[in-house]
């Protein structure tokens, strides 16, 4: 019945256009073309030949990095500024700062005392959305440190971008909570296909060997694989989950997260470390996954094509069996432990006889001015919760190298354990050091801490 009504209300059409004397294809000509201009959830289709996208990637490479250093630069004093006081657990010395430039003579005291409206009106906050190296075109970037080790995740289009003074150590320990007097159980070595066999058997499982055997296997990935749209000179057979997540740690690679579209309005995400996973409740970008079993399997069948499931059908997804195989990998994951923490008792707060006095100042107002431990309570240092920090209220939208800045809505509670470790911090590594983390706080919290009480929580910081 419904198909009669909408074959007679055509013919109906047709007949007083002819009545009119207006023809069918006339009226269609007359009709005005609206052309929705707005991005698609996909990525772009590569009709040009492998050797013509390169060359002209690397002809725009100079002036898209020139283009990123100049912002960066201007942010923040990038020079090698750091610390053997305190070193991470492998012995790096640890970055100091802060490093934010301030804009029109601004003193940090000065700038605490400006509310929100003030900040955003003059335009001078100074811990803005930090961009991708080349935010249009996004992707997984490594830093040198790690590309010197494993060349063959180097890509021809852009660099990374922070100092290696701002990154953790490269090869970063390994800490096992089932081999805890070992200390590193990887003996200063970098993980690879090539050695993980010869330095855990006898240390693990069958389950957990084959766990990390999956870990450290290289599978396809949107920059890395075999296809004319990827970014290394050389077809490859793509990365592994170490190669980011250097010994279960992190290497500071940096991304854009796969869950948001358009490409502007993507955030950078800063890779964490996967030291203590088994304490944590939310993964992912978006913090929708609840458990590292859904992270891992997520990962492979989205997050390493950029949340493109036909992208990834073209260049060769892994699609791991939840059973077996993201069960091993999640098993291992699981054992993967905090540094040592020789300051702090059992139930993470320091021990009078070892912490020095301003650590333990610095303790004090962790759990008390500074309001630190109402998302990070001991031992672990986090609510395994998320939390708006509103942050968009100190600026005002704007687009940034390609990056819509806007409302961010909430974010992961990271645990600090171990988090003199991980430079740089916050979830998109605009925040370089510690110091910059305190400072960034003490103003979005409007905390009103002093420059002795800053001092005193980055030195407790330092001992989590």
């Amino acid at each position: 019945m419904k198909t009669r009504v909408a074959v007679c209300a055509a013919v109906c059409v047709v007949v007083a256009l002819l009545c009119q004397g207006i023809s069918v294809s006339e009226e269609k000509a007359a009709r005005p073309v609206i052309v929705l201009q707005k991005e698609s959830s996909y990525s772009p289709v590569i009709e040009e030949p492998f050797e013509e996208v390169m060359k002209k990637d690397l002809a725009a490479k100079p002036g898209r990095m020139k283009r990123h250093m100049e912002l960066l630069n201007g942010r923040y004093d990038l020079s090698k500024k750091v610390t053997d006081e305190v070193t991470m657990s492998g012995g790096k010395p640890l970055p100091v700062g802060p490093t934010a430039r301030l804009k029109d003579g601004l003193t940090w005291d000065k700038i605490d005392a400006m509310t929100p409206e003030q900040i955003r009106e003059k335009g001078v906050f100074p811990y803005l959305p930090l961009p991708h190296p080349v935010h249009e075109v996004g992707g997984m970037v490594l830093p040198d440190m790690v590309l010197k080790q494993l060349p063959r995740l180097k890509r021809f289009d852009m660099d990374f971008d922070l100092p290696e003074w701002f990154l953790p150590e490269f090869p970063p320990p390994m800490y096992l909570t089932t081999h805890k007097d070992m200390g590193d159980v990887s003996q200063g070595q970098l993980v690879t296909i090539d050695n993980y066999y010869r330095i855990f058997n006898g240390l693990l499982n069958p389950k957990q060997l084959e766990g990390l055997r999956l870990l450290v296997t290289q599978f396809p990935q949107q920059q890395f694989n075999a296809t004319e749209d990827r970014k290394s000179e050389k077809p490859s057979l793509g990365v592994s989950c170490f190669d980011c997540h250097a010994n279960g740690h992190t290497d500071a690679a940096t991304h854009l997260v796969g869950d948001i579209r358009p490409q502007a309005n993507r955030n950078r995400i800063d890779v964490p470390t996967l030291r203590g996973v088994n304490v944590q409740r939310l993964f992912g970008s978006q913090r929708g996954l609840k458990s590292v079993e859904d992270f891992t399997e997520f990962e492979q069948r989205a997050a390493y094509f950029d949340g493109d499931p036909l992208t990834a059908a073209k260049k060769g997804a892994n699609i791991l069996e939840r059973g077996s195989q993201v069960h091993f990998m999640a098993e291992f994951q699981a054992l993967l432990d905090f540094p040592p923490a020789p300051k702090l008792d059992p139930f993470g707060r320091l021990i009078k006889g070892k912490a020095t006095e301003s650590e333990l100042k610095g303790e004090a107002v962790f759990f008390g001015k500074g309001r630190c431990a109402e998302c990070h309570p001991a031992p672990y240092y986090t609510d395994n919760s998320m939390r708006d920090l509103q942050v968009e209220k100190f600026y005002a939208p704007q687009t940034i190298e390609g990056q819509y800045i806007r409302a961010e809505g909430p974010i992961k509670t990271f645990p600090l354990r171990g988090i003199k470790d991980s430079p740089p911090y916050l979830h998109d590594g605009r925040l370089l050091t510690l110091d910059d983390t305190v400072e960034f706080f003490n103003l979005v919290l409007d905390l009103k801490l002093n420059q002795q009480e800053k001092k005193d929580l980055t030195s407790f910081m330092r001992q989590l």
